[in-house]
């Protein structure tokens, strides 16, 4: 399984409305996420917008590839899309760069 870590930035200004946002995740992008391999995801979020994002997967890139097929995560990404900073006209799926794992206790 390979762990994965990614940093965003939302808005300060959003902080409010992106985790009320994510209390309720529609269910439909809830089984999408389950269907393409997204397991143990978990978004941190400190209150100057840093995100931190976890997720556990077989292969990240095969799961960002299965969501881009879905229609509700286009949906999603649209609607959250006005709550980050810095995504140079990208949604913010397509810009979750790994960070390296440099130590994880077994």
């Amino acid at each position: 399984m390979q762990r994965v870590c990614f940093l965003l930035k939302v808005k300060e200004d959003k902080l409010e409305e992106y985790k009320l946002r994510h209390a309720e995740v529609w269910p439909d992008m809830l089984a999408a996420l389950s269907e393409t391999g997204w397991h143990n995801y978990s978004l941190f979020l400190r209150d100057d917008g840093l995100l931190v994002g976890y997720l556990e997967t077989p292969d990240f890139q095969a799961a960002l590839d299965g969501m881009a097929k879905k229609e509700v995560n286009d949906r999603w990404q649209n609607e959250m899309a006005p709550f980050f900073e810095t995504l140079a006209g990208r949604h913010a799926d397509e810009s979750m760069v790994p960070l390296e794992e440099v130590f994880h206790l077994d």
